[in-house]
């Protein structure tokens, strides 16, 4: 014992040993209190409104199903992500029933079919009707090499929320605007200098270079490229560059109409409540966000379809997605798959989630519901769900590809440095900033292809 001693006050110090000493003995601790055992099939989800509304439905489930429980457990997203990924790389223990995100969702696609760890649904989706029962572009998402891995939650269209107030006030007529050009033209007497500080008194959209999301939106509503049917890189498509040239005169230069607006902080949402910008691209999802977070703008808004890109096009676009998944290795597929089915039909589901959260169902058989009908006090008495219905066929398909989120990030960085070539030359002809638009996504398409290339899976598999 002694000489034991002698070994380790040699190489250790005492404090060292204080260290060790209480490490050994919270490693045993931990080993031998007592677990808890949880009862019932896991089913991990990460969005606290889901959480919340789910369990009494969970509730009723299991006093109904006593001998298939289900258990219903929140993570955050990026603690879901973390375990789902190793669960399905290294064979680690994973729920049995996953709501990913459709960013998580997506890096589970990133190897062959064979080892994609969602179980494949696509033959128990069409031989029972799902196909038609659910809005098309929802599955986009969740479908890759033309299988599909999980149900679709949602849709998040995207409308224009503009500050009805401050319009009307102002004797505009919204109803003449039908395209972007329409839209800057008519709220244009909304930017005058009234205070005479040599700058507009308020920005016509919220949008900037840096904003990825209000890039990618914008770019999908114009029918621009990010990957192609086969999940390729499609950067250097030549009308991303004619919408990047665009997108850069509304960021800077003599016809600016936008501003740079955090989108989550509460100085974000001071900026909006002040009236500095007419116009937001909101998601369902955000619309919700926004009653919560900023309930002084009730009243103070409307939506409406967002602007075309050229007469007779798109008035929405989409971002984001959430889907239902069950573990290829789960022993308890049936009860899964009937809750699953029986969680995202339900009707009184989908009016909470409605209720709390303002994401429309993709279930068309639900939007019948006169819930989606009510008038929105937040929206100045609109109907805030049927005008989010009404353009959720319309939402453009969006890649499963584990490279959409690098795609976007190219894309946006690629809007960078095309404003900051503009800035620097005081270059703001679209046609020249077009063609260097061109260069700039001829650059990254190579970069992106390089990356995609490394990934042989992707590229074999049809």
């Amino acid at each position: 014992m002694k000489t034991l001693r002698e070994k380790l006050t040699r190489y250790l110090s005492p404090g060292a040993l204080i260290i060790l000493f209480l490490a050994v003995v919270s490693v045993l601790t931990t080993l031998l209190l007592p677990r808890k055992q949880a009862e019932g099939i896991p089913f991990w989800v990460s969005a606290q409104a889901h959480y919340q509304a789910y369990k009494p439905f969970v509730a009723e489930w299991n006093a109904r199903h006593p001998d298939r429980k289900i258990n219903l457990i929140q993570l955050h997203a990026t603690a879901l992500e973390r375990r789902m990924l190793s669960g399905f790389l290294a064979g680690t223990p994973v729920a049995d029933l996953i709501e990913p995100n459709s960013t998580t969702a997506a890096k589970g696609f990133a190897g062959p079919l064979s080892s994609v760890g969602y179980y494949d649904l696509t033959d128990h989706i069409k031989a029972e009707g799902l196909l038609e029962r659910i809005n098309p572009p929802s599955f986009a998402l969740f479908t890759t090499r033309h299988r599909i891995f999980g149900l679709p939650h949602d849709v998040h269209p995207v409308l224009l929320a503009y500050r009805s107030d401050l319009v009307e006030a102002a004797g505009i007529d919204v109803s003449t605007i039908e395209t972007w050009d329409d839209y800057f033209r008519v709220m244009s007497p909304l930017m005058r200098d009234r205070d005479g500080d040599g700058r507009p008194d308020r920005y016509l959209l919220e949008a900037w270079d840096s904003n990825a999301i209000a890039i990618s939106i914008l770019l999908l509503q114009a029918d621009g490229k990010l990957l192609d049917a086969q999940d390729r890189p499609a950067l250097n498509d030549p009308r991303n560059a004619h919408i990047l040239a665009r997108l850069v005169t509304w960021f800077s230069g003599p016809k600016r109409v936008c501003i740079d607006i955090n989108q989550d902080s509460a100085i974000g949402h001071r900026q909006r409540l002040d009236g500095q910008v007419i116009g937001c691209l909101l998601p369902d999802w955000r619309a919700g966000q926004w009653k919560r977070e900023n309930p002084g703008l009730a009243g103070k808004l409307k939506l409406m379809p967002l602007p075309a890109w050229e007469k007779g096009g798109r008035r929405t676009s989409g971002f984001g997605g959430t889907m239902l998944g069950i573990n290829r290795h789960t022993q308890h597929f049936d009860t899964c798959w009937e809750f699953a089915k029986e969680l995202y039909f339900s009707p009184r589901l989908a009016e909470q989630l409605f209720r709390d959260t303002n994401i429309i169902t993709p279930v068309k058989a639900l939007w019948s519901s006169p819930i989606f009908d009510r008038p929105d006090p937040y929206f100045n008495g609109q109907a805030s769900g049927r005008l989010y219905i009404d353009q959720a066929p319309h939402v453009p398909l969006r890649s499963s590809s584990p490279y959409y989120a690098n795609a976007v990030a190219n894309i946006a960085n690629a809007v960078s440095e095309l404003k900051a070539h503009a800035d620097r030359t005081r270059t703001f002809d679209e046609a020249a900033l077009t063609r260097v638009a061109q260069a700039i996504l001829d650059r990254a398409q190579y970069a992106m292809e390089r990356e995609v290339s490394r990934n042989l899976f992707l590229l074999q598999e049809p």
